[in-house]
């Protein structure tokens, strides 16, 4: 049986999530009832979302949601969105990444 973060630390997987991204220049906003995490990623870069989710993904392995492109306007608020509901191993792995950024 594989053990998952609340098995084994107690978390939610969205706690569990933030905890593992603590490090990084990365700061989380408030999200509780989704399997998402939004990001902050305004002190890393100036890019627009778009951009910086297509770096993330062809240059660190990072698949993150521009939330940009749900908005009528296509306002940019720098933010990205993450969905956390994946194996603590895929959780370790990606919340690495993000840390070195």
């Amino acid at each position: 049986m594989h053990d998952t973060a609340q098995q084994i630390t107690g978390c939610r997987p969205d706690d569990f999530f933030l905890k593992l991204i603590g490090p990084s220049r990365f700061r989380p906003l408030s999200c509780r009832g989704t399997y998402f995490q939004m990001l902050d990623y305004a002190a890393i870069t100036d890019e627009v979302d778009m951009a910086f989710a297509r770096r993330l993904t062809t240059r660190h392995g990072v698949a993150a949601i521009p939330p940009s492109v749900f908005y009528h306007g296509g306002d940019d608020h720098r933010v990205l969105r993450f969905w956390f509901a994946k194996n603590d191993a895929t959780l370790r792995e990606a919340a690495e990444k993000l840390c070195r950024i």
